[in-house]
């Protein structure tokens, strides 16, 4: 079980379906050396690691997968070299780990459509893919895969396998895809089933949300770790601004095991070989930036940062290693949105020793300056103000919690008794 939001880096937002080994090495060795301290301790290879002629911006209709023998999706060599002689993802799986970091994969739901045309058999049955699938069950956006029909019993046994070999090679996070929109409830089941019965702890999550409706938390909470409120996030504060619904409908779920995520960050260098956009910095301003970190803490929403960590600047390193606004994300409790009123939102939650969080933003394309009564935010007068991001000390305030902030800014603060 999670004890905290998993946090680390994903692919998907700076190379797509086409990221490399040397890509994956490099971006784990910064990781090591700059964040791990700090917590961040994942590294996941994002879709599509499988598929031959993968290119940027898209996918192949009737791509040629890389499959093994019984129907399950291999790395494709020449973008992940050490995977040659039927190794798979062993070996970099080890030097993540050597390394002191966990190594995550991308999947699509169900069983590959090669698979099913060539009836390759299903591991330790005497099933082939065509009696397992469900061809009507497909993705509207990849037609890498189709679904699987759990009525049969080989269809357990493929995901079992599946997750066997996964567990071999070493892995440590699952990304299925293709989960939530619309909700597929059995096939999360029965991959939750084969990954809690492989061997190996996992971490599952699940993708994309498009809007997930809170009539599944209780299924969602018994079978993954972490799963997406949203569609796709990416460097656009209409995208961040959208989170903010959301998220506040789902903080009350946080806690051990159980992480509403609201997707990856689109910070530094994004879009080299991505779906969306060309290689850029991320567009959202430095006030959005941390508004977007602010908000995934207070919420604590897992944290993937989605930019090629080697080109960061040293302003996003800050974002990502500020041990007080990380505190937030590993340690409170209680967290909620207790105002939204015009371009004002404001979360509290709990700290340790009496300490409590409170959140501000400005949501609106205009700065906002006023006040939020103490009183509101479940704090005497006198309480002391300390602002997370830079240190400030607003000392003892006799009644109000100064607020002004810039457009799409934001302000965390640490609120103790004198």
């Amino acid at each position: 079980m999670t004890t905290t939001p998993p946090m680390g880096w994903n692919s998907w937002d700076c190379y797509g379906t086409t990221v490399t080994e040397a890509e994956v090495l490099a971006n784990a060795e910064f990781m090591a050396a700059k964040l791990l301290p700090h917590g961040w301790d994942t590294v996941v290879v994002d879709i599509q690691w499988y598929e031959p002629t993968a290119r940027a911006g898209g996918y192949n209709d009737d791509a040629p997968l890389v499959l093994d023998g019984h129907g399950r999706p291999q790395p494709v060599e020449h973008r992940f070299p050490s995977a040659a002689g039927g190794q798979g993802f062993g070996p970099l799986a080890g030097r993540i780990h050597e390394l002191g970091l966990k190594f995550g994969v991308h999947i699509m739901r169900g069983i590959p459509r090669l698979a099913v045309r060539d009836n390759l058999p299903v591991l330790g049955t005497p099933y082939g893919a065509r009696d397992v699938a469900d061809g009507t069950s497909t993705c509207d956006w990849n037609t890498d895969n189709v679904g699987l029909n759990h009525d049969h019993p080989g269809a357990q046994a493929y995901y079992d396998s599946l997750l066997a070999m996964f567990a071999a090679w070493g892995v440590d996070f699952v990304k299925v895809d293709d989960m939530l929109g619309p909700y597929h409830d059995r096939e999360i089941a029965a991959f939750s089933t084969a990954l809690r019965g492989c061997g190996r702890d996992m971490v599952l999550s699940l993708s994309p949300g498009r809007d997930l409706s809170l009539e599944h938390d209780a299924h969602l909470r018994a079978n993954a770790d972490m799963w997406r409120v949203s569609d796709d996030l990416w460097d656009r504060w209409e995208d961040v601004y959208d989170q903010f619904d959301r998220c506040a409908r789902w903080a009350h779920l946080a806690g051990p095991g159980s992480w509403p995520d609201a997707d990856m960050l689109p910070l530094g260098r994004v879009g080299i070989r991505a779906e969306r956009g060309v290689d850029r910095d991320s567009l959202l301003t430095w006030d959005e930036q941390r508004t977007l970190m602010t908000l995934w803490c207070i919420a604590r929403s897992p944290l993937m940062f989605g930019g090629d960590l080697p080109r960061s600047d040293p302003r996003t390193l800050e974002l990502l290693t500020n041990d007080a606004v990380l505190a937030v994300l590993k340690r409170s409790t209680g967290n909620r949105q207790v105002l939204r009123e015009g371009d004002l939102a404001v979360w509290t939650a709990d700290g340790d020793g009496g300490s409590r969080y409170v959140a501000v933003f400005a949501t609106g394309d205009g700065p906002l300056t006023g006040s939020v009564a103490l009183g509101s935010l479940g704090c005497p007068p006198g309480t002391r103000a300390v602002e997370l991001w830079t240190g400030q000390d607003l000392g003892a305030l006799p009644a109000e919690l100064p607020v002004d902030l810039p457009a799409h800014g934001s302000a965390l603060f640490r609120m103790m008794g004198t």
